[in-house]
């Protein structure tokens, strides 16, 4: 019998499968034990046994706060080794970018914009060691951004929790290291998305500098992923909308593929296969994205054509996600959730090519009963749409 990373492995490849593997993830790391407890589970180190998941995400410790947020015995630790800074007063959290992330929030939220906002001594006193305060006052986005340090990724530790988990869980699981908030969402949080936009047009040597400086970082975080022997790759950065690309096609090859392709180099030399998130419609960018390496899309939102994408891309693309989250899964009955789960799974996972998973981070207003539905019909339908 296949272990989990080899089965993750073996449809990435394209090889032959026992079943097709799955991933479910709530959004808020601290309910696990909650979770487990309406589940009917002993505790939380059940759970990831219970959903079926095959993939664990792993964080370095200068992203861990956009995830752990509301986990303030974690955020404090993280504070005493440098890597963030609380500000329970304000509910944010500031990570080693400067940014604030909100908390309280059940998905992530920026609530702080440290090149796009009047920065303050209250904001100043609250940011971890490394932030260096002076470029927080500068009303120049020129002069803010020439100013702008991205992190140190050699920071003592920052890594410790990465290397933890492939020593522990690889085989039991495929470890995956988390490039989720990577470089065009990480560059316009940090100005804030109005100004970010706006920039792009009557600013756009900001925009370019900011893009080089985290594509930098970026490179580093690459050939650090390679360094510790992971056999896959992720990036994440949100490109679409429920309707269509944040920006046109000639906006991204200018800002962002080609940095995209300077973070991915490193994985493209060692043979390491690339997942991406991207949530909304990207469609549009998909042959850009696969000429520059892309093998796995996540999540897969629906408000893409699923049939369209598996009859145009699946020669290329692996996908992993697709259940709907914003309708059914929340709202719907039970049998409402598992036929909309069996089509997907259906569609997406016709002969392979498929990693079973709802189409976002599940939130805290999808109740138990949908996900045991959700459970449920993964298992029932992820050998039968390989033809077994």
């Amino acid at each position: 019998m296949l272990t989990k990373e080899e089965r993750v492995l073996r449809v990435i490849r394209g090889e032959e499968v026992d079943y097709l593997p799955s991933q479910i993830t709530f959004s808020d790391r601290t309910r696990d034990k909650d979770i487990a407890a309406a589940l009917g589970l002993a505790g939380p180190d059940e759970l990831d046994g219970y959903l079926e998941n095959h993939i664990c995400i792993s964080l370095c410790y200068h992203d861990k706060p956009l995830f752990y947020r509301n986990d303030r015995e974690e955020m404090a630790r993280l504070a005493e080794l440098g890597f963030c800074g609380p500000h329970w007063e304000a509910r944010s959290v500031y990570d080693a970018y400067g940014m604030g992330i909100r908390v309280g929030s059940d998905g992530f939220f920026n609530n702080f914009n440290p090149l796009g906002a009047r920065g303050t001594a209250e904001i100043a006193a609250h940011m971890p060691p490394d932030v260096d305060p002076a470029w927080l006052f500068e009303t120049d986005i020129n002069k803010a951004v020439d100013a702008y340090r991205v992190p140190d990724i050699n920071r003592p530790r920052n890594f410790e929790e990465m290397e933890r988990d492939l020593a522990e869980q690889s085989g039991a699981f495929l470890v995956m290291p988390s490039g989720y908030f990577g470089l065009y969402e990480r560059t316009q949080a940090l100005m804030g998305f109005q100004e970010f936009m706006t920039n792009m047009a009557a600013e756009p040597r900001a925009v370019h500098k900011l893009l080089d400086k985290v594509t930098e970082y970026r490179v580093a975080y690459a050939e650090k992923v390679v360094e510790m022997g992971f056999k896959v790759a992720h990036h994440g950065d949100d490109l679409g909308t429920q309707a269509q690309t944040l920006f046109s096609r000639k906006m991204f090859r200018e800002f962002v593929l080609p940095r995209l392709a300077q973070c991915w180099e490193p994985y493209r030399r060692a043979g390491i296969p690339v997942i991406m998130h991207s949530c909304g419609n990207i469609i549009d960018f998909l042959p850009d994205l696969i000429e520059i390496g892309l093998r796995v899309l996540e999540p897969v939102q629906p408000v893409m054509d699923l049939a369209l994408l598996k009859r145009e891309f699946g020669k290329d693309l692996v996908f992993w996600g697709g259940i709907e989250t914003q309708n059914i899964l929340p709202f719907g009955t039970p049998e409402q959730v598992k036929a909309m789960a069996r089509e997907t799974i259906r569609t997406l996972g016709a002969g392979g090519g498929h990693i079973i998973a709802p189409s976002q981070e599940v939130m805290n207003d999808v109740p138990i009963e949908n996900v045991k539905a959700l459970v449920e019909t993964i298992v029932e339908e992820r050998q039968t749409v390989l033809g077994r």
